[in-house]
């Protein structure tokens, strides 16, 4: 390897761990407080305890992660498919409904089915003629009459209250962004009139807080003002449970599922994938910047590694010996030791070994039965010459060595078990 080729490999390493040292003092911007009132998140201002205490009531509940524009088909289906929906609960989501979205809601309704909706609804509120007052949030709350049955309970105070639009904002222009230039006629809110109001609960000025419209046919859309009143911070500190919970149901007492709507909070299907979630986790977390760190060290190191630098070396080949050359070696090594009779005593022993046999008893008595043993004449005159080389006491050249290796190979090759083919 040249000089130079060493020095642009220390350069290259510096870099690498220049790289690496800057990463790891590079603190990871801490994620932004997510307000949306979604129940797949459990911070302060998410939504999660809304759907684990309806879990633990043993209510079914759906997250919803697609668009409602078929809400109606697929949650009054006949049995057996999965029970129809009696409860839609939209927490205030940054996403509106499109209109098509909003006529499958009046058609839920006008069907029988239940709304709840806090905050602007994603455009339900607008939809069945309401609005917040103020329409924008502000620092100051307002005090809320505490209901009669909740004893000392403490209720927190609501940011916004509900407030009826007058009869002129039923007008196609007072609904822009929930109508697309559309005629009054196909406008599924122009015609969607309550006909009676129920209030539930009252501010300290005497506006509702709590508000449920019914609808001819038993349907009902229940408004809240204030859709901080389903955060798990609230819920944790204040009683709102006791007044929110039982909102969390049919008011006609319906069985099915309370789908709760997450495709507006920004958590439709596709935003769920694994990659998406673990590139974040990466960007996001001191552990996921760690595991980035040694990948790119990685990488680096791969790609020094997989380069070749120089002619390929030349390897020198090596040859295991064969069985037959670590016999020839130890006959040679016991014959100028002058001791063959070790060497045939070795090699009747390897025989024993291979046929599976205990080596208890003397040798002879063994190559006595061997030899009955055999079936074959070839097989028995190798046995009769095996025992006719070990009462020899010495040789010439070597001979009784190698003419004991001989018999001993014919005697297995007589004796050896062969596989047999199991016939069709």
């Amino acid at each position: 390897m040249s000089s130079r080729l060493e020095i642009w490999l220390a350069a290259l390493l510096a870099v690498a761990i220049g790289i690496a040292v800057w990463a790891a003092h590079r603190t990871p911007k801490p994620p932004e407080e997510d307000d949306r009132a979604s129940t797949l998140l459990s911070g302060p201002q998410g939504s999660r305890a809304v759907y684990d205490i309806l879990v633990r009531l043993g209510r079914p509940v759906q997250r919803r992660r697609a668009p409602l524009y078929a809400f109606t088909g697929d949650s009054l289906r006949p049995p057996p498919s999965p029970a129809p929906a009696a409860l839609l609960l939209v927490l205030d989501p940054p996403m509106p409904l499109q209109p098509a979205e909003l006529e499958q809601v009046v058609k839920y309704v006008r069907q029988g089915g239940a709304v709840l909706s806090a905050g602007n609804g994603g455009g339900i509120l607008r939809c069945v003629g309401w609005r917040l007052q103020p329409d924008r949030l502000m620092d100051d709350s307002i005090d809320v009459v505490r209901p009669s049955g909740l004893g000392a309970g403490a209720l927190p105070q609501a940011a916004r209250t509900l407030v009826q639009r007058s009869r002129d904002s039923t007008r196609l222009d007072e609904l822009r962004g929930l109508v697309k230039h559309q005629a009054p006629s196909r406008n599924a809110c122009t015609g969607f009139v309550a006909e009676r109001r129920e209030p539930l609960l009252y501010a300290a000025n005497g506006q509702p807080v709590l508000l449920r419209l019914w609808y001819p046919g038993g349907g009902s859309v229940t408004l809240a003002s204030d859709a901080g009143w389903f955060t798990n911070q609230v819920w944790r500190e204040t009683d709102v449970p006791v007044v929110v919970v039982p909102l969390l149901a049919s008011p006609q007492g319906r069985r099915g599922r309370i789908v709760v709507d997450e495709y507006h909070q920004g958590f439709g299907s596709e935003a769920q994938s694994v990659i998406a979630l673990s590139w974040a986790w990466l960007r996001q977390s001191p552990v996921g910047w760690a595991a980035l760190q040694l990948l790119a060290i990685w990488l680096v190191w791969l790609a020094v590694m997989a380069v070749r630098f120089g002619p390929a070396r030349d390897v020198v080949e090596r040859r295991r010996r064969s069985p037959l050359e670590h016999l020839e070696a130890l006959g040679a090594g016991l014959e100028s030791a002058h001791d063959d009779s070790t060497a045939v005593q070795r090699l009747v022993a390897g025989l024993q070994r291979r046929l599976s046999v205990s080596r208890s008893g003397p040798t002879e008595a063994w190559l006595e039965g061997l030899e009955l043993a055999v079936r074959r004449p070839e097989g028995r005159a190798a046995v009769r010459r095996l025992r006719h080389l070990m009462q020899e006491r010495s040789g010439t050249d070597g001979d009784r060595v190698l003419a004991a290796a001989q018999a001993v190979e014919d005697v297995w090759e007589e004796l050896r078990p062969r596989s047999t083919r199991v016939p069709y």
